[in-house]
C-alpha cells in the first residue's frame, strides 16, 4: 500500500515536472518577445530542477535553480535589455551577402562532426570511471567538487570564456550607432 503511494506521488512529480519543461519549452520558441521567452527558459529550468528533486539529486537542483534560472538567464535578460528589444529590424536589408548560406554550411558541418563523433565514441555519455566514483554514495559533492576542479577545470574555464566573450560581442553590438528610418529615406 505504501509503494503504491509512493509510486503515484512520484509519477504525479514526474508529470508535473514533464508538463512544466513542455511547456517552457514550446514557449521558448514560439512566443515573438524575447523577455518572455527568457521567461519561458526560466519556467523549462524549474521544471527540470523538479525532475532533479523526484530522482533525489538535491545539489543538481540547487544548482539548476542558482546557476541557470538565477545567473545565466539574468544574464541573457540583461544582454536582451540592453539590446534594446523595442527596435524594429529591416529585415529585407542584408548586410553580409551571402551569411545566410555560410550559416547553413555551418550547420551542416557542425551536425556531420556531432553525429560522426557520437558513432565514433559509440553512443556513449563519458567516462565511466567518473560516474562509478560519483554513484558511490558517500560524498558525492566532495568528489563532486574534486572532478570539477581538477578533470573538468578546462572545460569550466573555457564556457567562462566564452559567455564573457558573447557578453562583450553583445554590449559593442549595442553600442554601434545604427540608422534611423529618417536617415536611410
Amino acid at each position: 500500500m505504501i509503494a503504491t503511494t509512493y509510486a503515484i506521488q512520484w509519477v504525479l512529480v514526474f508529470a508535473t515536472s514533464a508538463l512544466l519543461i513542455l511547456v517552457g519549452a514550446v514557449g521558448v520558441i514560439s512566443v515573438k518577445n524575447p523577455v518572455h521567452a527568457a521567461l519561458c527558459l526560466i519556467m523549462t529550468l524549474i521544471g527540470v530542477a523538479v525532475a532533479f528533486v523526484a530522482q533525489l539529486a538535491d545539489f543538481l537542483a540547487a544548482v539548476q535553480i542558482i546557476v541557470y534560472a538565477g545567473a545565466i538567464v539574468v544574464l541573457f535578460l540583461f544582454v536582451i535589455m540592453f539590446l534594446g528589444v523595442d527596435r524594429r529590424e529591416h529585415i529585407h536589408f542584408e548586410p553580409l551577402v551571402g551569411q545566410r548560406a555560410f550559416a547553413g554550411v555551418g550547420v551542416a558541418i557542425t551536425v556531420a562532426g556531432l553525429i560522426t563523433l557520437m558513432a565514433k565514441s559509440h553512443w556513449v555519455s563519458g567516462a565511466a570511471s567518473v560516474t562509478t566514483k560519483l554513484s558511490s554514495g558517500n560524498g558525492n559533492v566532495r568528489e563532486l567538487g574534486t572532478a570539477v576542479f581538477t578533470t573538468y577545470l578546462f572545460a569550466f574555464e573555457a564556457t567562462a570564456a566564452l559567455l564573457i566573450i558573447a557578453v562583450v560581442g553583445a554590449v559593442l553590438l549595442a553600442r554601434r550607432e545604427r540608422a534611423t528610418p529618417e536617415e536611410e529615406a
